[in-house]
């Protein structure tokens, strides 16, 4: 434990189990946003003008960046295993708000893969794919934290984890144009 987790953790999570609209939010976001992020992928993809390849390219790029980021994180939690905070502290010290597994808490998959997704579209997606992609990232931070089902630094870690692997996956984008072309093609999107 260091001196930033536990009074982050309290200071985010004493908030929960008071504020039923806010709790119900940040439920949610800690639980849902992997479908939040599919929706939003789709209506993007359908969103663009026929045939746009350059757009559609970054979402399937954003899509490969966020399962990396949950691979590098598989990795990770197979080295080191930290516990989650409801698994450490007294019960009535912390408000658990959705139920989880003791499963390895560093760093947050859900974090992970949203900022993977994010940092897939920032500067190649339009502008309103990355700042909602970017925005839904930020939330499921705090509310991961919130619900009590992650420590701070759990969430920091997951940003990390997800810019670098929006980032790498760039650098060896040219390798996912066949997936562009076949989603294209598939959706009836490619100009013919």
């Amino acid at each position: 434990m260091n001196p930033f987790d536990l009074p982050v953790l309290h200071f985010l999570n004493h908030f929960a189990g008071h504020h039923p609209v806010v709790d119900l939010v940040m439920i949610g976001f800690a639980r849902y946003s992997p479908l939040m992020y599919a929706l939003l992928f789709i209506i993007a993809w359908f969103a663009q003008p026929r045939g746009e390849r350059p757009q559609r390219h970054a979402l399937v790029v954003a899509a490969v960046a966020g399962a990396l980021a949950l691979l590098i994180n598989m990795v990770i939690a197979h080295f080191w295993f930290r516990p989650r905070p409801f698994a450490v502290l007294p019960h009535d010290s912390l408000t658990q708000l959705i139920p989880h597994g003791a499963d390895a808490s560093f760093p947050s998959d859900h974090v992970s893969g949203a900022f993977g997704f994010s940092a897939g579209c920032w500067g190649r997606a339009d502008r309103w794919v990355s700042w909602s992609f970017t925005l839904i990232a930020v939330l499921v931070m705090v509310a991961r934290v919130y619900t009590g089902v992650h420590w701070p630094t759990d969430v920091l870690a997951g940003l990390v984890v997800g810019i670098a692997a929006g980032r790498a996956v760039w650098l060896v984008s040219p390798l996912f144009r066949p997936l562009t072309r076949i989603g294209l093609y598939v959706t009836g999107q490619a100009v013919r």
